[in-house]
């Protein structure tokens, strides 16, 4: 493998609690289909970066050691030297640390990575991977961490933000494909969820994208900006290897790195994006024109707003005088929860993992 090549990174370790009854331990988001497809998000993800890799040898994947077989399953071409298995779950920060020197130790500290959650829809591809090249030319000319903001559809309280600053220049222009490229720009700052009067204050300027996560870089940079801003991370990890997992803080790549480093640029883009944070992100991929989103066998009387979900396909679920409410059906589980507080199932799984009769609905 050349210096040259670009290596995806697939962050495959998240437990996706909010998509509880269907999400379960070993059964996370990411090898859910949610999107009627066919494909699991970790499938969907894999085959949109296997162009740019070109082909498997150059895909790598992060994962919970309970999980390793679960991806084994769902990716059978994945090379298994691969597969990156974390002893146990330190954020992301430590996966991005421990992946990059993995990598930079096998294929040089000159090949550019690229670190993509596991959960993501992505509607453009062809769009996400012109991007993608883009992103990829930026790091090889500059001493650069890029990552890829995305054009804000609304002002998301959900999300972080990303405020560019100056101009740097404009990537991945082809006139053949007639493809103007790309601006990147400096980060000015990182926000994290704001409120919506902050929001509605970040779209109005024009200058703030979402942060999708998406990070690009050569390995040496971000190996050089990691020794200077989370030596608490790299340090234990050059000298021991994954062994060092216990004693590594929890942190994310954001707080870790992106929030401090000097050399974070970001790159705005456009191909219709969606984290799938909660079953809310289905209604917004599915909704169309109907009164409600049906992904079971439904029969309802005055009901609107409402998306149903069902694992069993006999499964009826009947329902009179709904608004703006979600029903899942999974194995002997029902959740039946209000749009608006499908952020406190994390709150309701506490309270099952706390009680032993429960074990088997985590």
């Amino acid at each position: 493998m050349s210096d040259s090549s670009f290596i995806p990174v697939i962050l495959a370790g998240g437990k996706g609690e909010r998509f509880w009854p269907l999400s379960r331990k070993h059964r996370p988001k990411q090898f859910l289909s949610l999107d009627g497809s066919g494909k699991s998000l970790l499938q969907a993800t894999a085959d949109r970066l296997l162009a740019t890799a070109g082909g498997w040898q150059s895909v790598w994947v992060v994962t919970a050691a309970h999980l390793a077989d679960g991806v084994r399953e769902q990716l059978p071409d994945l090379p298994d030297e691969n597969l990156l298995v974390e002893p146990e779950g330190r954020d992301t920060a430590p996966a991005v640390a421990w992946s990059t020197l993995e990598i930079a130790h096998r294929c040089g500290r000159e090949a550019v990575l690229g670190f993509f959650p596991a959960d993501h829809w992505i509607a453009d591809e062809a769009t996400f991977h012109a991007t993608l090249m883009a992103a990829i030319e930026l790091a090889t000319q500059e001493t650069a961490i890029a990552t890829l903001g995305i054009a804000p559809a609304y002002p998301a309280t959900g999300y972080g933000y990303i405020q560019q600053g100056e101009k740097v220049g404009v990537y991945g222009t082809d006139p053949k494909a007639n493809c103007p490229g790309f601006t990147a720009y400096r980060v000015d700052r990182f926000t994290e969820k704001p409120d919506l009067a902050t929001a509605e204050q970040f779209l109005a300027t024009k200058q703030f994208s979402w942060n999708s996560g998406m990070f690009i870089f050569r390995a040496g940079v971000a190996l050089d900006e990691l020794l200077v801003y989370a030596p608490e991370i790299i340090g234990p990890l050059e000298e021991q290897g994954v062994s060092a997992y216990p004693e590594l803080p929890k942190k994310s790549i954001d707080y870790a790195l992106m929030e401090k480093t000097q050399q974070a640029y970001v790159m705005p883009v456009a191909f219709g994006w969606d984290d799938l944070g909660d079953w809310n992100a289905i209604e917004r991929l599915l909704k169309g024109d109907n009164p409600n989103v049906e992904l079971a066998r439904h029969v309802g009387l005055d009901t609107r707003g409402a998306l149903f979900y069902a694992t069993d396909h006999d499964d009826v679920i009947v329902t009179i005088g709904l608004e703006d409410t979600v029903i899942v059906r999974d194995g002997k589980v029902t959740l039946i929860v209000k749009k608006d507080r499908t952020q406190e199932i994390k709150e309701v799984l506490k309270e099952l993992q706390a009680d032993p009769q429960f074990k088997d609905l985590l």
